[in-house]
């Protein structure tokens, strides 16, 4: 049994980087001008700045799934952290107020002081996602029964509804409702190779913290009294948890804007296939993140074929479904 539950996560890290280069292939192949095999092989090893073609898979093919599997990857472990170290499985950046938060922050940002750079963005970013967070779990904490799975889903998501109305508010006050609609309806193909490279440092930080704490959030997921009673301190295991929440939401959301329902469907879906031990759930998570935002964002772009439909819509189409179905099948339980 052991062996098993070894050979499968191993098998999916061994894979990845086959995964991730067929998604990468994929996405540079699919676009609505059409480009042959040969040209993109020319692109990568013969680039020619004065070739269309070749500017177009370099600057903006590349960093677009490049940055939708950086995406994918932070969501993906911020959801899985989350529902750890809350033992709800309705847990996930998008209806915790973590995203909405971080969105809110933005758009304060874009009216209060407009000629912010992109690293001082993703920074304030971060604030918000922590202000998301605070509001949600304190308000939760007041209620009775307010951290349950479904009670606290439905705080995140109406405390995420009024930060989302408020921000659009602000924005149509101060005629920036263009620019703010970049972050509400995601920006993949707004991502420069510069603000890729920018992101990856922050993301590093949060992927370290969230391995740190990997094979202790396994326990802690069954409890705060045996964790505990096994030595563990609770309380810093899941500061440390929230902060990594923290850098990588935020970082994503600064990337590419509000991308739901990753963060609660794939943690789920890993933990399916590997297991409960964290120490092979979060780089699974990672791995199975990436490549689904990555495809998913290819058929973003197939749907509707030449436009593209907002890959938000894509995820939602994918995530109340399943939404709906935990909501069912697990009921009030609390467990992970």
């Amino acid at each position: 049994m052991m062996n098993k539950r070894i050979i499968v996560p191993v098998t999916i890290i061994c894979l990845s980087p086959v995964l991730f280069m067929g998604t990468i292939a994929l996405s540079i192949l699919v676009g609505t001008k059409e480009i042959d095999l040969h040209t993109i092989w020319d692109a990568f090893f013969q680039y020619d700045e004065t070739n269309v073609n070749h500017a177009i898979i370099i600057t903006a093919r590349l960093p677009r799934v490049l940055g939708a599997i950086l995406v994918g990857a932070y969501l993906a472990i911020s959801g899985a952290l989350m529902q750890g170290m809350t033992r709800n499985y309705l847990a996930s950046p998008s209806i915790m107020g973590v995203s909405d938060g971080s969105a809110f922050m933005i758009t304060l940002c874009m009216v209060l002081a407009p000629g912010l750079s992109s690293s001082a963005l993703i920074l304030y970013s971060m604030v918000g996602s922590a202000l998301g967070a605070m509001i949600v779990f304190g308000f939760g904490s007041l209620i009775r029964n307010g951290l349950s799975p479904v009670r606290l889903a439905i705080i995140g998501t109406v405390i995420g509804t009024f930060l989302s109305s408020v921000s659009a508010a602000i924005a149509s006050y101060f005629e920036i409702s263009q620019s703010i609609s970049f972050w509400y309806n995601a920006r993949l193909h707004q991502v420069t190779m510069d603000l890729f490279l920018l992101a990856i440092p922050f993301g590093v930080i949060g992927l370290l913290l969230a391995l740190s704490v990997s094979k202790s959030l396994t326990i802690l997921s069954l409890g705060d009294e045996m964790s505990t009673n096994l030595g563990q301190r609770p309380l810093l295991l899941k500061a440390i948890s929230m902060l990594s929440v923290i850098l990588l939401t935020g970082t994503a959301i600064a990337l590419v804007g509000k991308i739901g329902f990753v963060g609660l469907m794939i943690p789920h879906i890993t933990r399916y296939i590997v297991g409960i031990d964290y120490k092979w759930v979060i780089p699974c998570t990672a791995i199975i993140g990436g490549l689904f935002l990555g495809l998913a964002d290819v058929l973003s772009r197939l749907l509707n074929y030449p436009f593209e439909t907002p890959i938000g819509v894509v995820t939602s189409l994918l995530g109340v479904p399943f939404f709906l179905y935990l909501i069912r099948t697990r009921g009030g339980k609390s467990h992970v």
